[in-house]
């Protein structure tokens, strides 16, 4: 038997109010609230421990068909919304996995590199497969910054070398490396569910832990990593690459190959002063406004 489908309520409501009217939504029995941006406002860079929200924010409420929406659309408290409620709209029910599933394809970066979802074949078998589904942290290949990164490791990975992918979110970009070629590699983030999405998309892509560490920042041996990579990559945000600066210009070799991605183009200039004098970076790629900084470190 089918589900008969959804009621979708929209409110209109800014930046101190969001929570506040999440939770009188739950409470009035909706399944689900999203938000979405309601003036067309970027979101680039939050500060440490922030959660970012636009300004003018638009609330989507999720109610099951049989709920009488009325009394709600009426009750809404007048100092949590900035319009009247519109009308409910209908949300037919269908396979949302299906659905979900179908919009992930196999995608080629670079020369030798694709990234495949699970339930796909990849389309070239004898090239550099990663399996890769989305899950609970970023990376998938999708985002241009990522993007960037797997076209630059492409082209930077030879035999044997030790990477370190400092902000790792799903490892996308250490286990790319390491079927590049790389001898190991280091994994690091902040975020819990990294680390786990992480070792989970390693031993997708038969991948063991002598050959791919993964950890927390508190975790690492930093003295142990220091001046070890031939390669060190951070696709995180301009900000925390400024503040990063020392520290991943330590962990180096001399000679090795700095990758920098999740910055702006515009915001490039200031990271290559910053990085300078013992990393000499510059822009190797734009895509879609995002830039992408390698250089070497003093030989």
């Amino acid at each position: 038997m089918s589900h008969p489908g959804w009621q979708e309520l929209t409110l209109e409501t800014s930046q101190p109010h969001v929570e506040a009217l999440e939770d009188w939504l739950f409470a009035q029995g909706a399944v689900a609230v999203t938000l979405e941006d309601n003036a067309d406002e970027p979101l680039l860079e939050p500060g440490p421990g922030e959660t970012p929200l636009w300004q003018q924010v638009k609330v989507v409420a999720l109610f099951d068909e049989g709920v009488n929406l009325q009394p709600v659309i009426h009750g809404v408290p007048a100092d949590l919304i900035e319009a009247p409620a519109s009308a409910p709209a209908h949300v037919p029910d269908q396979d949302w996995e299906r659905a979900w599933m179908d919009n992930f394809h196999p995608m080629r970066m670079g020369e030798r590199l694709w990234i495949c979802p699970s339930w796909q074949e990849p389309p070239e078998p004898d090239a550099v497969n990663i399996i890769l589904d989305p899950g609970l942290a970023f990376g998938t290949g999708t985002h241009p910054t990522t993007a960037l990164c797997l076209g630059e490791l492409d082209k930077q990975v030879k035999p044997g070398m030790r990477v370190i992918d400092f902000g790792c979110g799903t490892g996308i970009l250490a286990i790319a490396a390491l079927k590049l070629g790389a001898g190991h590699a280091w994994g690091v983030d902040n975020d819990p569910q990294a680390i786990i999405a992480s070792r989970q998309n390693a031993e997708r892509n038969q991948i063991g832990a002598a050959q791919f560490g993964v950890s927390l920042p508190d975790d690492v041996d930093w003295a142990g990593l220091n001046q070890s990579a031939d390669i060190v990559v951070a696709n995180i945000l301009a900000g925390p690459l400024h503040l990063l600066a020392p520290q991943l210009k330590s962990l180096l070799k001399p000679g090795g190959q700095l990758i920098l991605a999740g910055l702006l183009a515009d915001q490039a200039a200031d990271l290559v002063a910053e990085y300078a004098p013992e990393v000499t970076l510059s822009v190797a790629c734009e895509k879609e406004g995002w830039a992408i900084l390698t250089g070497r470190s003093a030989p």
